[in-house]
């Protein structure tokens, strides 16, 4: 019975992972997110125990974590630290951010295996980009790592060019820190 149910809990994100893939057409601009596919919220699996095989499962994946200089922010499967930008849009959801850019800001994608912790699921869906991929959002923004940032838990890619921010569990920018500073250095 137990193998059965977790059967089960694994097949279903597998399915619905297929179904929106499946769905998606073969014009290359962005399009809206869809409220309607949420990422299944269950507990992810500890980073470090992870094995390298699960690692790109989890990059797919989205927990809330905190830190003294932004409070609140979203991290990836692997803690590395989630981004937003600022020349994307929320209403539509749409990324911006392709090929030279893609490459310094890759997008989180979306995985059968994605996850949530943390973070009101509500809140996550996903975008096409204009390669045909799909992106995970929060809060309609979609989200990216910063090449930049070479280790779980570093910040580096806050306020780059004035348009690169790190996300809230809300989908917002993370705010500074009381006692801070006001743009979090």
């Amino acid at each position: 019975m137990r193998n059965l149910r977790r059967t089960a809990l694994l097949t279903a994100p597998a399915v619905a992972g297929l179904l929106l893939l499946t769905a998606c057409g073969s014009d290359s601009k962005p399009v809206a997110a869809s409220p309607s596919a949420p990422v299944a919220a269950t507990p992810s699996a500890p980073a470090a125990s992870a094995p390298a095989a699960d690692k790109a499962v989890l990059k797919g994946s989205l927990a809330a974590g905190n830190t003294a200089k932004f409070g609140a922010i979203v991290l990836d499967g692997l803690d590395y630290t989630l981004y937003r930008f600022d020349k994307d849009t929320a209403n539509p959801s749409a990324s911006n951010c392709n090929a030279d850019c893609a490459a310094k800001w890759p997008p989180v994608p979306v995985n059968a295996q994605s996850t949530i912790k943390g973070i009101d699921g509500k809140l996550v869906g996903s975008v096409t980009r204009a390669d045909g991929t799909k992106q995970l959002t929060l809060g309609g923004w979609p989200l990216y790592r910063f090449a930049g940032d070479k280790a779980p838990g570093e910040t580096n890619g806050q306020g780059v060019g004035g348009t690169w921010f790190i996300a809230a569990p809300d989908g917002k920018k993370a705010a500074a820190a009381a006692g801070t500073g006001g743009n979090g250095y």
